[in-house]
């Protein structure tokens, strides 16, 4: 009878496959699921077969002990074997592929195509005209230029209008001249454009005859594409070594009154005739469409990370054993504890849900692409406000989980060993091959709370969207609402806790409802008393933030109901069923602030007495459930981790392969310590 959780194999440890034997569910068919197909989830595991027969794919040396040069340096090299051998890997025009791909080689580290692939063609595809993708897409599909996307300033990120760089039209020569007028005005953190990237998209302020047009994006040469070395008029470099992404080159770029051709600017929305001529676009943040794309993906990736962790921490608390319950004889694993249960189950819902809502959310962003290129930008504002939200509460929350991944896991969880792995032999060429930190998955995924807008400016653009809603009801105009937010108008309902998910969501909109009412009266009441509005506004910020994170909230909780209600494998949709319960009814615990006029305290009892009904339900199922990602050991990177299970003779092997093990005696002690003890003793 074959097993229905495909990662038991002979060998390993049999706590965990005492724990996968226990599943109820095909894990193969979860991860058609999870990755959106049969085909595509057997092409993950095809992909990354295909990269274990190739030994040039492995690190060459331990990346821990590498510096940053180093670091950057063992990127580009895996780079390069990947590109070599990309034609037989994957198919180059997926880009899910390719991105499996990356992610399974070059770890979390950064590299120099990441940008490239993620912000710089999808820039040129939603902004360039069809005459200048001729020119410059396929050269960035091809790789013969390495690009990325320069927008964010030394001083200035998320206000775009503040933005410095100036970008001046001459009719004269018809020429744009790029400018940093000021320190503060450098572009700082793009990746890839410290020492990789040659070409860039740049966001700088469009000005023609001392009129400011604000933020444009222009295609821009960096440096020659035979020497490498920056252009006359260009000044870019490193910024330096970070929370993560080591491997990357984030950089820094200022210009001296730089001369590019009229073309340059991206003029599929916006154009600049040759006498000066201004032609706006069709939508004011039409622009900002390689920004939402960003954050559309953001909830898959995010995900991605979170269940990353989970692997590590529900895998290991299923071989850690650690005190007694019943039996005296033998100690139990710390999975059985209900609150290592609470601790970790929620993040697997969460984990899940937010990758079910990045489905959603790209088939939206997908459309809306379509519909732009058609003239219709009425669905960019709702995306806009939509994937500002989902950015600020999947990233904070996808941080939280992590670090409560790392807690679970006791003291090893501290240790940088706890995101590497061990191919079993006591050789460095080998343990190198999958050597990372807990920081950096972390690292990663906080820098998510920062990049593409900081998370609380994001929640303040939602709350303007959901404001303007409130003021669209009060105007009469209700039926003008679109459906994510239809429920704002909607009377309350009585709630009938029969422990359907459908039941929690009423609770949610509840919550969501009310608080945006409440933040945007009390808004318009400091209006009316003669505030300003952005003093107003300033003064209901922290509402306006609360409001936005439950409409988010209740839109991710709504996004997971429906998906799981689309699924056909009935095993796999009941054990679905049964995670959505935990999730359901611990984001409501979450937020009995908000639902005190709604519930009674016996009725969060019950929902709190189900919640831990809930844990115990999906128990049996908990190794599946993260198995079910099917991240190899390769990708994975963890010692505590691995499919195995074999834990502890491994990381004893890792600790002694640690190069201050080289010798029993250090240089420093010889040097330093041992004439101390010395003198003490005289």
């Amino acid at each position: 009878m074959t097993a229905l959780n495909k990662s038991i194999e002979p060998g390993d440890n049999p706590d965990l496959t005492e724990e996968r034997a226990s599943g109820t569910f095909d894990t193969n068919a979860m991860a058609a699921v999870i990755y959106g197909s049969d085909k595509f989830a057997q092409r993950r595991r095809e992909i990354s077969e295909a990269i274990s027969k190739i030994p040039e794919l492995a690190d060459s040396a331990p990346l821990p002990f590498l510096d940053r040069f180093g670091k950057v340096t063992e990127g580009s090299r895996k780079l390069s074997v990947i590109l070599e051998n990309i034609d037989k890997l994957i198919d180059p025009s997926s880009y899910e592929e390719g991105l499996h791909l990356y992610t399974e080689v070059m770890g979390m580290e950064g590299h120099p195509l990441a940008l490239h692939e993620v912000m710089f063609i999808p820039a040129l595809i939603a902004q360039a005209s069809d005459e200048q993708q001729v020119k410059w897409l396929g050269r960035a599909r091809r790789r013969e230029i390495i690009g990325c996307y320069a927008q964010t300033e030394m001083g200035h990120g998320s206000n775009l209008r503040a933005l410095e760089t100036t970008a001046t039209y001459s009719p004269e020569t018809q020429e744009f001249i790029l400018h940093s007028p000021t320190i503060t005005s450098l572009k700082w953190w793009p990746g890839a454009l410290g020492k990789s990237a040659n070409w860039a998209v740049v966001v700088a302020n469009l000005t023609i005859r001392d009129k400011n047009y604000g933020p444009h994006p222009f295609m821009v040469q960096l440096r020659d594409e035979d020497s490498h070395e920056p252009l006359p008029g260009i000044t870019v470099g490193d910024i330096g070594s970070k929370m993560a992404f080591n491997g990357g080159d984030n950089g820094f770029l200022g210009f001296r009154n730089y001369r590019i051709p009229r073309e340059y600017l991206l003029n599929r929305h916006a154009k600049v005739e040759a006498d000066g001529r201004y032609v706006k676009p069709p939508h004011a943040k039409i622009n900002h469409s390689a920004m939402i794309r960003v954050r559309s993906h953001m909830a898959t990736g995010q995900g991605a990370l979170l269940a990353h962790a989970l692997v590590i921490a529900v895998r290991y608390s299923a071989v850690r054993r650690q005190g007694y319950l019943e039996d005296k004889s033998r100690e139990v694993k710390v999975l059985d504890y209900q609150t290592q249960q609470h601790r970790l189950f929620p993040s697997i819902a969460r984990a899940y849900a937010f990758i079910f809502c990045g489905f959603e959310t790209i088939r939206l962003y997908d459309q809306l692409l379509i519909d732009v290129q058609n003239g219709n930008t009425s669905g960019m504002a709702d995306l806009h406000a939509l994937t500002s939200g989902l950015k600020s509460v999947v990233t904070y929350q996808t941080g939280e989980g992590i670090e409560q991944a790392r807690m679970a896991c006791g003291g090893h969880g501290y240790s940088m060993v706890s995101l590497m792995t061990w191919n079993g032999e006591c050789n460095l060429k080998y343990i190198s091959k999958c050597a990372s930190y807990i920081s950096e998955i972390y690292g990663v995924a906080i820098a998510g709370c920062t990049y593409e807008g900081e998370n609380m400016v994001m929640l303040l653009q939602l709350a303007r969207y959901l404001v303007k809603s409130i003021e669209m009801i009060q105007n009469g105009k209700s039926r003008e609402l679109g459906p994510m937010v239809a429920y704002l108008a909607e009377k309350e309902s009585e709630i009938d806790l029969n422990l359907r998910p459908n039941e929690y969501l009423k609770v949610f909109e509840y919550a969501a409802r009310n608080q945006t009412w409440r933040a945007t009266e009390k808004y318009q009441k400091l209006i009316e008393k003669g505030e300003s509005k952005d003093v107003a506004w300033n003064n209901c910020a922290v509402e306006m933030t609360r409001a936005s994170r439950l409409h988010t909230r209740l839109y991710i909780m709504s996004t997971f109901i429906n998906h799981v209600g689309s699924i056909v494998d009935q095993k796999v949709k009941g054990v679905l069923i049964d995670l959505l319960n935990v999730h359901v009814t611990y984001e409501v615990m979450d937020i009995g602030i908000y639902v005190q006029g709604l519930l009674s305290s016996n009725q969060m009892d019950l929902i709190r007495n189900q919640l831990y009904v809930s844990l115990e339900t999906i128990r049996p199922n908990a190794v599946s459930l993260v198995d079910s990602f099917q991240i190899s050991d390769m990708q994975l990177r963890s010692v505590l981790g691995r499919r195995d299970g074999n834990v502890y003779e491994n990381l004893f092997k890792w600790a002694k392969s640690s190069p201050l093990n080289k010798t029993d005696v250090l240089p420093s002690v010889t040097q330093y310590l041992k004439p101390m003890m010395d003198k003490s003793k005289l």
